[in-house]
């Protein structure tokens, strides 16, 4: 299996910074960084020249001009940009632990994809990881996230599951199986059987469509949500607008009521 794993971007090199640590020390070494930017100002490229120096990671940086919120549009950029014939999804503010591609490795079946999940930082927590924090896996463990303002939740059952339990746990858990932008993976056949993402849609819920589109096809979604771990940095959502996420949620309930798994928005355009 080749990997490509495509992380979305937006003029946030801190917390992208954080993020390419993670992928620096990852237990699978054999995949292609995929920088899918929409639209990010000069210091974003001068990060990634920077990173490719430092750390011997594959990246390729992806840009489109800044336009509004045109993840979608990036994404299928990238898509068509990647060489890998798995492709794994997540956000340049979502810290991957060592482990997350070599359990989206293992877990890969022909004809699933890959649900998996993110544990959500408070803003103190997330501007206290430091490069070793992240290089040494420090900032995954309890009780430094404790010390550094994590509030306690049963949710953070999440960072603590061994192997076993968290095997359990995504076979028990009541969440749905929707396709997560943040941690996700599909095979990139798949991915291209449905024209990739629905450029028509902005924020909310655009890649749950999209995990709608895929099952509509036949490929059956799997939980990874409690051993492929990565950490949310926190951030503002300026993007945020109702409407937009209603207009999004009402496309996604068409398609799946139809049963459509194909659309005309995406990385090939329909002919006008």
């Amino acid at each position: 299996m080749k990997m490509s794993v495509i992380v979305t971007t937006y003029n946030s090199p801190a917390w992208l910074e954080k993020v390419l640590w993670g992928y620096s020390v990852q237990d699978l070494q054999d995949f292609e960084l995929i920088i899918g930017d929409d639209g990010s100002g000069p210091d974003t490229r001068a990060l990634l020249d920077r990173f490719r120096g430092e750390t011997g990671l594959n990246i390729k940086h992806v840009w489109q001009e800044d336009d509004g919120f045109r993840k979608c549009a990036i994404l299928n950029k990238a898509i068509s940009q990647a060489s890998g014939d798995y492709l794994v999804f997540s956000d340049g503010d979502c810290i991957p632990r060592r482990d997350f591609l070599a359990v989206h490795a293992r877990e890969a079946e022909p004809g699933h994809y890959l649900s998996g999940g993110y544990h959500k930082l408070p803003m103190r927590t997330s501007t206290d990881i430091s490069r070793d924090d992240v290089l040494n896996g420090r900032c995954f463990e309890l009780p430094w996230l404790k010390q550094h303002g994590l509030p306690s939740s049963y949710r953070n059952s999440k960072l603590t599951a061994g192997p076993v339990l968290a095997k359990w746990f995504n076979r028990l858990t009541p969440t749905r199986c929707n396709f997560k932008g943040s941690n996700g993976s599909a095979w990139r056949e798949d991915v291209l059987a449905v024209n990739g993402f629905d450029e028509r849609m902005a924020w909310g819920g655009l890649d749950r469509e999209f995990g709608v589109r895929l099952i509509n096809m036949g490929i059956k979604p799997k939980h990874v949500r409690y051993n492929a771990i990565v950490i949310h940095l926190d951030h503002n959502r300026g993007y945020k607008d109702p409407a937009t996420v209603k207009a999004n949620k009402a496309l996604r309930l068409e398609n799946a009521r139809l049963g459509t798994y194909w659309t005309d928005h995406g990385i090939v355009k329909a002919k006008a």
